[in-house]
């Protein structure tokens, strides 16, 4: 290199800004797990409770078909406090809350999704 010579410096570009997370992300101390199970032979209805629970800031962590069809809607209080139920059932606008203790679950809240359950599309 001679003297004219000039130094140029290869600084990658700054990282894109995050994108917006399609769903609220629920905060640890309010924090609600919910398992939605299909009861129903509608296909798709799990994911569709799944989303409209998620657009509502609770955590679902698994969504899948029921072992056995039911004739209406169940929210399935397995721990805490039945509030929780209750905020599960508004966020679907369908079921019955009842309480049912279980150890062995690794959430807050069971949905089991019965015929009288009907998806809403979001709004703007």
């Amino acid at each position: 290199m001679g003297l004219g010579a000039s130094v140029r410096l290869l600084v990658p570009p700054p990282p894109p800004a995050p994108r917006a997370h399609a769903y609220p992300i629920p905060s640890p101390e309010g924090r609600v797990t919910v398992e939605v199970l299909n009861g129903t032979t509608r296909a798709g209805a799990a994911r569709a409770a799944t989303r409209m629970l998620r657009r509502r800031g609770l955590d679902v962590v698994f969504y899948g078909n029921a072992d056995a069809a039911v004739d209406s809607t169940q929210v399935v209080v397995r721990r805490g406090d039945s509030a929780a139920g209750r905020d599960v059932r508004q966020a679907i606008g369908a079921g019955r809350v009842v309480v049912e203790p279980d150890s062995f679950r690794r959430v807050d809240v069971s949905v089991i999704l019965g015929p009288d359950f009907r998806p809403r599309v979001a709004g703007p």
